[in-house]
């Protein structure tokens, strides 16, 4: 479920309960991307509250400084229970969070732990209850997809200072909310805007598509200027190595947080105005915000560029023969950099991957065969030095004094097929998700602003 009501044109289905939706899978390159930047300065946006320049505070002077358990219209949210979620997540993406950097978490958890609340008290109010067998099924499903029996589970959760029950109570809230979903919306899409949706994706045929990520959180006014201050800290995060998608999936109100922010692959029309702005000036591997709109802040991660309906040569597949040399221990920087220029001048008169073993031979060289391997599967600047080879040319070498040095001869390549237009199914399924997305915001929205909520 992707509850995200600015960005209408993601993918993501409902949130099943699995390794994905708990295990965060860092990002190539992140803990070095290039930031784009697309506010001007660090002046707080305007949130149209007619503020004075000049002002004192009256009693507390910061109202987020609370401890972190809070009574939702009767229902109990605990220090423990705040704990045990913060810890589970931090065992799950193997975190080293600093003071106040959990301080944060904990915060964003209370909030997660106050909407599962009302989720499933709005679930029982309608008649909808979860079964204890079908959270077990669950928990034992996420079990499995972690590569663990029951049993362990239970004691790795134990071992990280989580529980069992704040993962159960966590089923619980996604099996009864996507129930309430399905009874309540009821989302119907035509033939005809089907077929008008295929003929304009056969008509962008060759126009740029995205592959984006995204952190989303809402901003009414007066909250504005605390969550543009919060996705500043996520960016200073990224910066020092914390993986996008763990952040998505830790603060994003996207559901689409449930698979590290992914919105698949769109056409910039298809983004809001502000966030397609942004991400025409962005190249792959750049984060771009906190980028302001009529709802919230986003951020935004552009992990690649391609052209619609058109094959992407980085899904080639290749056949490669690695000639590879090591330096021994000792040997100092200058010798290491003759013995490199000495390789690569005798691998750069390889004559095709027959040759290989004479000149590898002659070099004293280990060679290694990879088939099928994805020039998308390799590291940016390889892929880029891969592409314009012929069968039978020779990489530049590349390595360090620690690792050796390396070239890679292409030995052939499987250039990818053309790419079809999606299914009708396929269509119809994500139009459908869009709508119940929507619906689904609103109605979390409105639970939140009728609900009794006391902080303790």
């Amino acid at each position: 479920m992707r509850v995200l009501v600015h960005v209408n044109n993601g993918v993501a289905k409902a949130p099943r309960i699995g390794r994905k939706a708990f295990l965060a899978v860092a990002l190539a390159g992140i803990a070095s991307i290039a930031t784009a930047q697309t506010v001007p300065d660090q002046r707080v946006p305007d949130t149209g509250l007619n503020l004075p320049a000049n002002f004192q505070f009256f009693g507390k002077t910061d109202p987020n400084i609370r401890k972190p358990t809070a009574i939702v219209n009767s229902a109990v949210i605990t220090g423990t229970d705040v704990d045990q979620r913060v810890n589970m997540i931090i065992g799950v993406n193997n975190l080293n969070l600093k003071p106040e950097e959990r301080d944060q978490l904990r915060m964003t958890v209370l909030r997660q732990l106050i909407d599962e609340a009302l989720q499933i008290q709005e679930a029982k109010a309608n008649e909808i209850t979860v079964d204890p067998k079908e959270i077990d099924s669950g928990f034992n499903r996420v079990a499995r997809n972690f590569q663990k029996s029951p049993e362990q589970m239970r004691a790795w959760l134990k071992e990280v200072g989580a529980s069992e029950r704040s993962l159960r109570r966590q089923v619980e809230s996604d099996l009864a909310w996507n129930r309430l979903l399905r009874r309540r919306i009821n989302i119907n899409v035509g033939e005809a805007e089907v077929k008008a949706m295929l003929e304009r994706m056969e008509q962008s045929k060759g126009s740029e598509e995205l592959h984006v990520y995204e952190i989303y959180q809402n901003a009414t006014p007066d909250r504005a200027q605390e969550v543009y201050a919060n996705m500043q800290r996520m960016i200073t995060q990224m910066r020092e190595g914390t993986p996008f998608d763990y952040l998505a999936k830790t603060y994003s109100e996207a559901s689409t947080k449930a698979v590290g922010g992914d919105l698949g692959w769109i056409r910039p029309s298809m983004l809001p105005e502000e966030l397609a702005t942004a991400a025409a000036g962005m190249s792959a591997g750049q984060v771009a915000g906190p980028i302001q709109l009529p709802t919230g802040f986003s951020i935004l991660y552009l992990a690649e560029k391609r052209k619609v309906l058109m094959a992407d040569a980085r899904d080639a597949k290749l056949s490669l023969r690695q000639v590879s040399i090591s330096f021994p221990k000792g040997l100092t920087q200058a010798q290491a950099t003759a013995r490199a220029g000495e390789f690569a001048t005798a691998t750069q008169a390889i004559k095709g991957c027959g040759d290989v073993a004479k000149v590898a031979q002659a070099q004293g060289a280990e060679v290694v065969d990879r088939d099928g391997i994805a020039v998308r599967d390799l590291p940016p600047a390889l892929q880029n030095m891969i592409l314009p080879l012929q069968v039978g040319q020779v990489s530049a070498p590349f390595g360090s004094v620690d690792e050796g040095v390396r070239v890679l001869v292409l030995c052939g390549r499987d250039d990818p097929t053309a790419v079809n237009l999606p299914s009708v199914e396929q269509v119809q399924a994500k139009l459908e998700d869009e709508r119940v997305n929507l619906r689904a915001q609103r109605m979390l929205r409105d639970l939140r602003r009728d609900a009794l909520i006391e902080y303790r």
